[in-house]
C-alpha cells in the first residue's frame, strides 16, 4: 500500500512538473561530456547527471593492464574480490563479501548466459576484452532496472559499435609466463588476437574479431600428464585451459533510429588428468600403466538484437532481443601413459543453460525536462539442464524450465536545477516462485564548487539458481542436495556518497569521493544440516532458506591529475554480520571486519609515446565462520598484496605498440586459512589458492586507421 501511494505521488509531481516551463540548467551547462555512462540511464549522459555512482574502468585502464579477460581486470578494484580455482579453470567475483550470484554481469545491458545462470555465477575467464570500449560498475542494489540477481550491483560491458576510422584493422601477439614456467609451445600463456572493423558509410559500421588464449596449466610441484609413477604428483596444479572467442557487429544508425547486431562465441577445453595411475596387463600390451582422465568442453552462443529511437517524434524507446545458450559437456577417456594413447572416450552433457531473453523501454513522455518518466518490461525464458547423481552412483538428467514476466517503472525528477529524485519500482512475474517485486529511491544534489551528493534506497530479490533447486550428490555416505521449496531471498539497501570535484589555478584536478552504504538479506540460502539419517547415522545436507545476512560499507576514493600524470588511491572498510543455522547449532551474529585499500598510478611521457602504469592493491585480513563438529567457528584469512606494472610504447605513428610488464609482483599464490578441517572436532588449517605467482608478459600489437 505505502508503494503504490508513493507512487501515484510521483507521478502526479511528475505530471506536474511536466507543465512547467522549460528553463536553462546552468549547472549542466558546465558539464564535462567526455566520459559517458550507459549503465542504469534512461538514455546515454555525463557521469555527473546521474543519480548513481558509476564506477569506469576505461579502455586504456585495459590496455595498460594487458589484460585478456575480465578477471585480469577485477583484481585492482576496490571491494571486489576475484576467486580463481586452479582445479576446475573458473575465476568468480565477490563483491561486499556477497559471491558471484549476487552480483549480475551485462554486455551492453544485456545479462550473459553461463551454463549454470543468467547474469550471476559468471566465469570471468571466459569474458574476452577483444572489443571492450569501457565497463561500467555500479555498487548496490539495481532490482529495480536489473531485475533478480542484482542485489550487490551490476558490472555492464560496453563493446564498440563505431569508429572515425574508414577501415581499423587490430593484431596482437601476447606471450606470457606462468610463474618461473614458460615455453613457447608447451608452457606459459600464449594469447593471439585480430579485430577488424569498417565504417561502409555514414549508416552503416561492421567488426569482426578472434580471440585465441592458451594456458598451458601450472605445474609447481606436478609432473605432468606423462608422469607415470602413483605418487600423486601426477597432472598440473592449475588445470590446462585453452580458449576461442569470435565477435561479429553490423550496425545501422540514421538519425534518431539505431539498430545493431552482435553475436558472440566462446569454445573452451580444461583438461583433467588424474593423479592417481593405475597398472594393467594384457596379451596385446603386456604391463602397460594407465589413468583415467577427462576433458571440461564448454561452448556459448550470444547473440543480441538491439534497436533504438524516437516514437511519435518524442518517445524514445530501446529494445534488446538476446538469445544465449551455454553448454558444457565432460568427456571420460582412459590415457595410456607409454603409447600416449586414448580410449574408452565417452561425452556426456554435463550442465547447459538455454536462454531467450528480451528487455525494452519507453521514456522522454514529456516535454520538460524537469522530469522524465521510463516504463519498461523483461522477459525471460530459462531452459536448464543438469546431470544430478542420485542414490547408487545412478546419473540422472534434470531438465527444467523457468520463466518471468518482469513491469517497472521509474520517474527521473529535476525538482531544482541542483536537486534530482528518481524512485522506481518493478513487479516480476514468476513461474516458479511467487510474485516479487523491487523498488528504489534515488537522490543527487549539486553543491557549489562541485560538491555533489548522492544517497538511495533499494530493495532487491535474488531467486534460487537451478543446482540450489535441483542439485543432488549421494555416494558412499555423502547426502547434499537441492530442494524445489525455496523461497527467493529479498534485500534491503542504503548507500549514500559524497564527491568533490576540484580545479587548481596549477592545473592539477583533484576528485574525491566519500561513500557509505548498508545491506540486509533475509532468508538467504545455503547448504545446511538438516538430519542424520536414522538408519545409517549419516548427515544429510540440503538447500534452504535459513541465514541472514548484513554488511556495512566505508570507502573512499581519490583521484589526482595534472597533464599527463594521473594517481589513484582508495580504501575500504568492510563489516559482515552473518547468521547462518542448521537442524544442530547456529553461529552468533557479530560483525567482522576487513579492510582493503587500491592505488594506480600513470604517466604518459609525450616524447618518448611511453606510458607507465601500476596497480597496486591490499586485500586485509578478512574472517568468515564455519561449521565445526559441534558449533560454528571462526576461520581467518590472512591479507595479501598485489602489485601490477607495465611499460606501454608506440612507433612509426602509433602503428605499432608494444606492452611489457609483470603481473603479481608480490608472488601471492596460497595465503593461510584457519580452522578448516574439522575432523573428530580438531580445528587445522589449510591454504587457499589464490594465485600461480609472479609472470611476466610481453604483448606486441599492430594497428592499420585508414
Amino acid at each position: 500500500m505505502k508503494i503504490k501511494i508513493t507512487l501515484f505521488i510521483v507521478i502526479a509531481f511528475s505530471i506536474n512538473l511536466s507543465a512547467q516551463e522549460k528553463k536553462k540548467d546552468t549547472i549542466n551547462a558546465k558539464e564535462e561530456l567526455s566520459e559517458v555512462v550507459v549503465t542504469g540511464q534512461f538514455e546515454p549522459q555525463s557521469i555527473k547527471k546521474s543519480v548513481f555512482n558509476v564506477r569506469v574502468i576505461s579502455s586504456k585502464d585495459i590496455q595498460n593492464l594487458a589484460a585478456n579477460n575480465l578477471g585480469d581486470v577485477l583484481n585492482q578494484y576496490l571491494n571486489i574480490s576475484v576467486r580463481p580455482s586452479g582445479t576446475s579453470g573458473r575465476s568468480t567475483v565477490s563483491l561486499f563479501g556477497l559471491d558471484a550470484q549476487y552480483f549480475k554481469i551485462l554486455v551492453d545491458n544485456v545479462p550473459l548466459v553461463n551454463e549454470a545462470g543468467l547474469g550471476n555465477n559468471t566465469d570471468l575467464s571466459q569474458i574476452n576484452l577483444n572489443d571492450v570500449e569501457q565497463i561500467e560498475i555500479v555498487e548496490g542494489s539495481m532490482g529495480v532496472i536489473y531485475g533478480a540477481n542484482a542485489v550487490s550491483g551490476v558490472l555492464n560491458i560496453i563493446t564498440k559499435k563505431s569508429s572515425r576510422y574508414k577501415w581499423s584493422v587490430s593484431a596482437s601477439v601476447q606471450e606470457e609466463t606462468v610463474k618461473d614456467e614458460f615455453a613457447l609451445f608447451d608452457k606459459g600463456r600464449h594469447i593471439q588476437s585480430i579485430r577488424a572493423a569498417h565504417t561502409i558509410n555514414d549508416n552503416w559500421f561492421v567488426s569482426i574479431g578472434a580471440n585465441r588464449n592458451d594456458f598451458q596449466g601450472f605445474l609447481d610441484d606436478k609432473k605432468g600428464k606423462d608422469y607415470s609413477e602413483n605418487d600423486q604428483l601426477r597432472g598440473y596444479r592449475w588445470l590446462p585451459k585453452e580458449q576461442l572467442n569470435g565477435t561479429a557487429l553490423i550496425a545501422y544508425h540514421k538519425g534518431d533510429f539505431r539498430v545493431f547486431y552482435k553475436f558472440e562465441y566462446l569454445d573452451e577445453d580444461i583438461d583433467y588428468y588424474n593423479a592417481t595411475v593405475q597398472s594393467g596387463y594384457n596379451t596385446e600390451l603386456g604391463s602397460y600403466r594407465y589413468a583415467n582422465d577427462k576433458r571440461y568442453l564448454s561452448n556459448r552462443y550470444f547473440h543480441n538484437l538491439n534497436t533504438s529511437g524516437k516514437l511519435f517524434s518524442q518517445l524514445n524507446y530501446n529494445v534488446s532481443l538476446s538469445h544465449q545458450k551455454q553448454e558444457r559437456n565432460v568427456e571420460d577417456f582412459r590415457y595410456y601413459l607409454l603409447t600416449k594413447n586414448e580410449t574408452s572416450n565417452v561425452t556426456v552433457k554435463d550442465q547447459s543453460m538455454e536462454v531467450l531473453y528480451s528487455t525494452g523501454t519507453l521514456s522522454n513522455f514529456f516535454s520538460s525536462k524537469k522530469v522524465d518518466l521510463q516504463t519498461g518490461y523483461e522477459f525471460v525464458n530459462n531452459k536448464g539442464y543438469s546431470l544430478v547423481q542420485e542414490a547408487n552412483n545412478v546419473m540422472t538428467p534434470i531438465r527444467k524450465t523457468l520463466e518471468n514476466y518482469d513491469f517497472f517503472a521509474s520517474a527521473e525528477i529535476m525538482a531544482t536545477e541542483r536537486f534530482s529524485v528518481r524512485p522506481g519500482l518493478r513487479f516480476s512475474a514468476q513461474s516458479k516462485f511467487k510474485d516479487q517485486y523491487a523498488s528504489s529511491l534515488n537522490l543527487r544534489y549539486l553543491f557549489d564548487k562541485g560538491i555533489e551528493l548522492r544517497g538511495s534506497y533499494g530493495t532487491s530479490f535474488r531467486t534460487p539458481t537451478f543446482e540450489e533447486l535441483y542439485s543432488k550428490q549421494i555416494f558412499d555416505g555423502h547426502f547434499f542436495t537441492g530442494n524445489e521449496n525455496l523461497i527467493p531471498e529479498t534485500s534491503t539497501s542504503y548507500e549514500a556518497s559524497l564527491k568533490k570535484t576540484t580545479m587548481l589555478d596549477s592545473g592539477l584536478q583533484i576528485a574525491n569521493t566519500f561513500a557509505g552504504s548498508f545491506l540486509d538479506v533475509n532468508d538467504r540460502i545455503d547448504m545446511a544440516l538438516v538430519r542424520f539419517n536414522p538408519d545409517t547415522g549419516n548427515p544429510e545436507y540440503e538447500y534452504i532458506n535459513i541465514s541472514k545476512y548484513k554488511m556495512w560499507n566505508f570507502s573512499t576514493m581519490n583521484q589526482f591529475k595534472k597533464g599527463n600524470f594521473t594517481f589513484n588511491i582508495g580504501a575500504a572498510l568492510i563489516g559482515v554480520s552473518r547468521k547462518i543455522e542448521n537442524q544442530v547449532f547456529a553461529s552468533d551474529d557479530r560483525y567482522l571486519y576487513s579492510f582493503n585499500l587500491n592505488s594506480s598510478a600513470s604517466y604518459f611521457a609525450p616524447k618518448w609515446g611511453t606510458t607507465f602504469s601500476a596497480y597496486y592493491k591490499y586485500n586485509g585480513k578478512s574472517q568468515q565462520f564455519v561449521e565445526g563438529s559441534s558449533e560454528y567457528i571462526i576461520s581467518d584469512i590472512d591479507p595479501s598484496n598485489w602489485l601490477d606494472a607495465s611499460v606501454r610504447k608506440t612507433f612509426f605513428k602509433n602503428k605499432f605498440e608494444a606492452t611489457v610488464g609483470a603481473r603479481n609482483i608480490c608472488n601471492v599464490t596460497n595465503v593461510n586459512q584457519s580452522n578448516t578441517n574439522q575432523s573428530a572436532g580438531h580445528a587445522g588449517s589449510s591454504e587457499l589458492n589464490l594465485a600461480y605467482g609472479r609472470s611476466y608478459f610481453i604483448k606486441l600489437t599492430y594497428n592499420l586507421n585508414l
